[in-house]
């Protein structure tokens, strides 16, 4: 009997350790006695009245000095001396109580949010980053959940200094925070200030690449394209003609498409090898362009079984309409390599191209290959 009081005991005891700090609803029914359970709950109930700008109870306060005595090593009590604190106005008593609250318990999440909280108030923001920091590596997905709360800092000039030495040290969290912040484009030349260089692309720029084409802002799109591929600036009129550069990503380079539509895939020699299975509407390859308003012609050799070509075809759209400018079948080799002409009205700031198929009545597949693609300005 003495043996499964025990046990019971120790079950008891992991489950309320398990559950205080997550779910202390729960910790108090499993053990409402229990000193975390009781500071847990205390502490639920001081971020309630604090949302709603009311004072601590009497009785929550009877519950924490209950609880402290249980466990006078406990953090939670000092960090209530520093709620009372702030809530009095004494910023430099609420940081000391929060220092001690984490002396007590280094992975105590409320002591360091807590404290990172009070060096924010208190403008050093080195400090404040620095405790945040350390949260996103102790709390499960805490790296997205903090992402917001870093960004929030991010927009606060006297921030911005620490908040890139933080990145330099903390990649992941930089990644997440540049991406919450890339949601909004107006926040394009913060990102590109704070941002560290890297080699490749970085994560948080394909979310503000389609944030600014969603917002119509084209060519602040491509610039951030352009600088976070290190794509040099060519003048070409069509990125990868010769469907060679595979390391830049979309939208301003080509989007292949391997599925059960077809496939499009480069080849040696400045080709694209397209196989279309003739079953399903849809594209093969794709890319966004930013030509000016004016006169172009796209000509382009065409090799392969091009006689059954005629539900394949190069597209050409203003981008966010489905006023199209050019619609160039690939079962003729001799207008493709003689070229058809468009023009680019004013009101077109950007054009898709598209590789687009649309299945026959009867399914039958094509296999050819598109090369020495061309699309320069003309007069005619």
């Amino acid at each position: 009997m003495a043996a499964l009081l025990v046990g019971v005991q120790v079950v008891r005891n992991a489950a309320v350790a398990q559950f205080a700090d997550t779910r202390p609803e729960a910790a108090a029914r499993i053990w409402p006695s229990h000193p975390a359970s009781e500071l847990w709950l205390g502490l639920t109930q001081i971020g309630l009245t604090a949302r709603q700008r009311a004072a601590v109870s009497p009785a929550t306060l009877d519950l924490f000095r209950a609880a402290a005595k249980q466990a006078p090593l406990s953090p939670e009590p000092f960090l209530v001396r520093g709620v009372q604190a702030q809530l009095a106005g004494d910023n430099d008593a609420a940081q000391r109580a929060f220092l001690a609250a984490k002396l007590r318990d280094g992975r105590s999440i409320p002591a360091r949010y807590f404290l990172a909280e009070q060096y924010f108030r208190a403008g050093d923001a080195s400090k404040g980053l620095h405790e945040i920091a350390t949260l996103a590596r102790m709390v499960p997905n805490g790296v997205t959940s903090l992402a917001p709360f870093v960004a929030m800092y991010a927009k606060d000039p006297r921030t911005q200094p620490q908040l890139r030495a933080l990145f330099r040290s903390e990649p992941d969290l930089e990644q997440t925070a540049l991406a919450t912040l890339a949601a909004d484009p107006r926040n394009i030349d913060l990102i590109l200030a704070l941002a560290t260089p890297s080699a490749a692309p970085p994560a948080w720029s394909g979310t503000l690449i389609q944030t600014l084409v969603a917002a119509g802002q084209y060519p602040n799109a491509y610039r951030v394209w352009a600088q976070t591929a290190h794509v040099p600036p060519t003048g070409a009129l069509v990125f990868d003609a010769d469907f060679s550069a595979n390391d830049a990503p979309p939208p301003f380079n080509w989007a292949l498409t391997s599925s059960t539509l077809g496939l499009a895939e480069r080849q040696p020699g400045g080709r694209l090898h397209i196989v279309y299975y003739g079953q399903e509407d849809g594209q093969l390859a794709s890319q966004l362009l930013v030509l000016k308003p004016g006169r172009y012609r796209l000509a382009m050799a065409l090799a392969g079984d091009v006689a059954h070509a005629a539900s394949i075809s190069w597209t050409l759209s203003c981008a966010g309409t489905k006023v199209q400018l050019l619609s160039l079948p690939l079962n003729n080799p001799g207008r493709a390599a003689a070229g058809v002409s468009f023009a680019v009205p004013a009101d077109c700031p950007a054009q898709q191209l598209i590789l687009a198929v649309s299945a026959p009545e009867i399914p039958q597949q094509a296999d050819l290959t598109v090369g020495s693609l061309r699309l320069e300005p003309t007069n005619d």
